[in-house]
């Protein structure tokens, strides 16, 4: 179900992969009965309807658990990792709060988790915010030294949606679990993207949304760990106890059964699909590099997701480059905010600066990308950059040997 070099282009073409990903016809195929014949609700267990659909939904759930290393009564449904990560967060916060007020995250964390640390600050709770080095890592020595005897909770991600670096979550596991502390993961990135085993890992909560591994949108699930230890949560949605009381709401059939589905096709293809990620990802930044001068990839270039790169395109400016190559669908390292393009918080967490941020676009791959896209967009791409650095006065500059950090700019 991959592209082929062989294949003709598809237009737009798409290379956004880490904001979601194409649902896979086999899991498509597989959800379709149960928007028609098999719509029973999984809660009804007095009829064949309620039967069937509960048998569906805990097939599913057995699915997403071999995935990751868990059993399936440590998966809860959810309507993404968004939702995951509140439940698990909040949910350890309210719950431990008697034992402690303190829990730990990191500055280049999705917004899903930073947010939600900044709503418990203001519920009295305290967070360290750790810092990252230049390629994006933690540092465990300042982990260790941040845990204190309040502290109830981590959060640190497995994989960076930006930048692709990975996290160390094994190591940071074994730490959690020498002074006594839960560890969450947001993992949303990575499923068949790198190999995840929460036992190996020593994770007690994570985070996983369908449509991130070609699974359809508005369905996820959050492990919650059973055993050494048994890992309690405070609802954050009351109503009829579904999911063992830990999130009411009668189940999205459809889409958890696409879950299980996207989750089977991940581990039973992870070997080869990862392989073939990667081949292309070197293909684009290798394609990149050969053509253009003052190319950076940002991110750990060796310990980082297979099918992610971020490339930064001094004296470019990302949203500009974007709009000159529409028929390619990236996302910039730039978010609007409040009226004001604002650089990438992830990036400037690495040193990055401004300009350079500003500078910066996220190319993702996946299971339907083939090599002759990759080859386009570097050509693409690089007649791009090559069209607006002619036109920058500071680029021309760069190319007369002027260094710009000596140059006394003057305002009239």
């Amino acid at each position: 179900m991959t592209a082929h070099a062989d294949d003709p282009i598809p237009f737009p073409i798409y290379m956004d992969n880490s904001a979601t990903t194409r649902c896979d016809p086999r899991v498509v195929d597989r959800m379709l009965p149960f928007f028609t014949t098999e719509y029973g609700n999984a809660a009804s267990r007095n009829h064949a309807f309620g039967w069937h659909a509960e048998a569906a939904v805990e097939a599913a759930r057995e699915e997403v658990a071999r995935l990751i290393g868990a059993t399936a009564k440590e998966i809860l449904w959810t309507s993404g990792s968004t939702e995951s990560n509140n439940l698990a967060i909040k949910g350890v916060a309210e719950m431990y709060r008697a034992k402690g007020t303190h829990l730990i995250t990191c500055v280049t964390e999705h917004k899903a988790v930073l947010d939600t640390m900044k709503h418990l600050e203001q519920q009295g709770f305290s967070v360290s915010y750790l810092p990252v080095d230049p390629l994006g890592h933690v540092q465990l020595d300042q982990l260790r030294a941040a845990i204190r005897e309040d502290t109830i909770l981590i959060s640190l991600m497995a994989a960076n949606n930006e930048i692709g670096t990975l996290h160390p979550i094994a190591e940071i596991g074994r730490i959690a679990k020498e002074r006594g502390v839960l560890f969450h993961t947001d993992a949303t990135q990575a499923p068949g993207r790198i190999a995840l085993d929460v036992e190996t890992m020593g994770v007690d909560l994570m985070s996983l949304s369908a449509h991130k591994m070609y699974g359809p949108k508005g369905v996820g699930c959050l492990y919650v760990r059973r055993k050494n230890p048994r890992v309690r949560l405070t609802a954050q949605m009351d109503g009829g106890g579904h999911e063992r009381g830990m999130r009411s709401g009668t189940l999205n059939v459809p889409g958890i059964v696409g879950m299980g589905e996207a989750a089977r096709l991940a581990r039973e293809s992870f070997a080869t699909e990862v392989q073939r990620l990667a081949a292309l990802r070197d293909r684009l930044e290798n394609g990149l590099k050969a053509r253009l001068k003052d190319v950076h990839v940002n991110g750990d270039p060796q310990r980082r997701l297979p099918h992610l790169c971020n490339v930064s395109f001094p004296y470019v400016e990302g949203e500009s480059l974007i709009m000159g190559i529409k028929e390619i669908a990236v996302s910039s390292g730039s978010a609007c905010t409040s009226a004001s393009l604002e650089p990438s918080y992830v990036l400037k967490s690495l040193g990055v600066g401004d300009e350079l941020a500003h500078s910066s676009i996220r190319f993702s791959l996946g299971r339907f990308t083939s090599e002759a896209e990759v080859d386009y967009a570097v050509d693409r791409v690089c007649r791009e950059v090559e069209r607006l650095r002619a036109m920058s006065p500071l680029y021309e500059m760069v190319q007369e040997g002027i260094d710009l950090s000596k140059v006394k700019w003057t305002v009239h």
